[in-house]
């Protein structure tokens, strides 16, 4: 039987978020990545979405280490999750490690997780695998690509990247690394589809710190930069950008200043002398010498931004003479909510910076023209195109026969397939369990597709409750009905509709068959189908009915 290399992806496909791929050869397993995704607006009271991991933990004795690209939360938020279900020792570069470990620290988990850190251009051996890493630009400092060397063949795994001529950091993305590789011969290559569908390539990370200079220079407003809090590159330039106009830099928001403390800790970046100050002391500067950098590009609502727009922040109170400059794009799917604070700041009489045209903001990943010298590079035999919506997959799958690839030797996978590659061919080969975990406050799982369904129905048309007050001694009914209701109709203003209910519930309640000793479920059910059947003829609703037996 010919030998097998299996890829398996169980996040990251069809969607932009819970990235976490299985590679799988000579009976051993790594893991590379591990997200979460935000929940979707249908998603009631859900914290976030975890890929589903049964495959991993039903292998658990094969699975060597789990390899992170980066650490944004798509790639490192379902760590601490998995790992309560399954240990792993996690393999990744120094800026992430210090990401990851704030997270061990917050769930209790730093003791018993091996954490190792690898530079780019190292390789690690675990089991039958070699693990190289291979430096790319992103929007997150230190993320790397993995070349994934098995007895099979190298695949490259890209991650998040784009290809920055002029870094911040002066790392560019290491190309020769993937060319000398290509030359060896690539068996596959797994890329990321986020901005495929853009033509070009993606501008620098340079031309940000360009427009923060701009915006800086004479100007009289206090000037407050909300960006992502990962982004040390960015928060480096807008650091830069005040020391050279003589201003001083306040930080709020938690992420964004536990992102201040591991990134200078660990020399990522570089705080010009005597720039920083405590949120409280710079108050006391004219306004015209602050900076705050703050949390809150997303319009996320517990965000340090959106409780200065709604005036509930306690230090920093917003109005005419702020300049606020928003140095992010709306991920898809936040675009009211970030609309909503761009509106909120206007009525305050701030002065808003959002335009994408003027470039505040400059994205992580590659472009096509990008894409194909990647492509071309590492002239791979096969190619499985990640990270992405159903459509960028597809436009990658073109771009890369544009470029002379077999459309045979392209897979467009889902969630949970199973990629099978031999030295000849690739197939899709069967489904492993994949999906979506919802995290409810400390609850991991345990809010399934019923619980949801509920809430959704509780959410767009409420409940009802009839409560029956019944006789243990001949099961008649004592009393009318109890009628409660709970986001379904204002009562005090429908006195006529609750007598109705309580009619109809008591005629199903005398009309239900009942013998002594017996359960109630007949008549439980019997009321809660009058019910219903009513309240969905008279108002066009469905709302949830609940009907509760009381014995006295």
């Amino acid at each position: 039987m010919a030998e097998k290399l299996k890829i398996i992806p169980l996040g990251g496909l069809d969607e932009i978020g819970k990235n976490m791929t299985v590679y799988e050869c000579g009976g051993e397993m790594i893991v590379v990545d591990c997200g979460m995704a935000f929940p979707g607006d249908d998603m009631y009271g859900i914290d976030l979405v975890i890929p589903d991991v049964t495959y991993l933990i039903k292998n658990r004795a094969r699975v060597r280490g789990l390899f992170i690209t980066h650490g944004h939360e798509d790639h490192i938020g379902a760590i601490p999750y998995v790992l309560k279900q399954i240990n792993l020792p996690i393999y990744c570069t120094r800026f992430t490690a210090g990401l990851i470990k704030l997270k061990l620290e917050e769930h209790g988990l730093i003791k018993s997780t091996k954490l190792i850190t690898v530079e780019s251009g190292e390789t690690v051996r675990v089991g039958k695998f070699n693990v190289e890493f291979i430096h790319v630009n992103h929007s997150i400092a230190d993320s790397v690509a993995f070349a994934i060397h098995t007895h099979m063949g190298t695949v490259v795994h890209t991650g998040d990247f784009k290809i920055d001529s002029t870094p911040i950091d002066g790392e560019f993305m290491d190309l020769a690394r993937l060319g000398a590789l290509g030359k060896e011969g690539v068996l596959a290559l797994c890329a990321d589809s986020t901005n495929v569908e853009r033509p070009g390539f993606t501008p620098s990370e340079k031309t940000v710190g360009a427009t923060f200079m701009r915006q800086f220079t004479g100007c009289n407003e206090r000037i407050i930069v909300t960006t992502f809090a990962s982004n040390v590159h960015r928060i480096q330039q807008v650091l830069d950008a005040a020391a050279a106009t003589e201003r001083k830099v306040a930080v709020t928001g938690r992420s964004m200043e536990n992102m201040m403390k591991v990134s200078t800790e660990l020399g990522y970046m570089k705080v010009p002398k005597n720039t920083l100050l405590d949120l409280n002391k710079i108050k006391g500067l004219p306004k015209n010498k602050q900076v705050i950098v703050t949390t809150g590009s997303q319009g996320e609502e517990m965000s340090a931004l959106y409780r200065m727009a709604f005036s509930t922040h306690r230090q920093v109170e917003l109005g005419a003479g702020d300049k606020v400059i928003i140095s992010a794009s709306a991920i898809p799917g936040n675009e009211v909510t970030v609309g909503r604070v761009i509106n909120e700041l206007f009525r305050k009489g701030v002065n808003v910076i959002y335009d994408r045209a003027d470039m505040l903001h400059v994205s992580g990943h590659a472009c096509q023209e990008e894409l194909k010298i990647v492509h071309a590079l590492t002239k791979p035999r096969f190619f499985i195109p990640v990270h992405g919506e159903q459509r960028m997959l597809q436009i990658h799958s073109n771009l890369a026969q544009s470029m002379g690839m077999d459309r045979n030797h392209i897979a467009i996978a889902e969630n949970g397939s199973v990629i099978e590659i031999t030295g000849k061919s690739m197939k899709l080969n069967g489904t492993v369990p994949s999906g979506e975990v919802y995290i409810d406050g400390s609850g991991v799982g345990d809010v399934g597709a019923v619980v949801m369904r509920d809430r959704k129905r509780l959410a767009e048309d409420g409940m009802v409750v009839v409560i029956l007050p019944i006789s243990s001694h001949d099961g008649q009914l004592l009393s009318k009905p109890e009628i409660v209701t709970r986001g379904f109709i204002y009562v005090k203003e429908s006195d006529d509709m609750m007598r109705e209910l309580q009619n109809i519930a008591m005629t199903a309640a005398s009309n239900a068959p009942r013998q002594k000793g017996r359960d109630d479920s007949e008549l439980r059910s019997a009321v809660k189908t009058a019910v219903s059947n009513y309240l969905f003829k008279s108002t066009q609703r469905n709302p949830m009915v609940i009907s509760v037996v009381t014995k006295l």
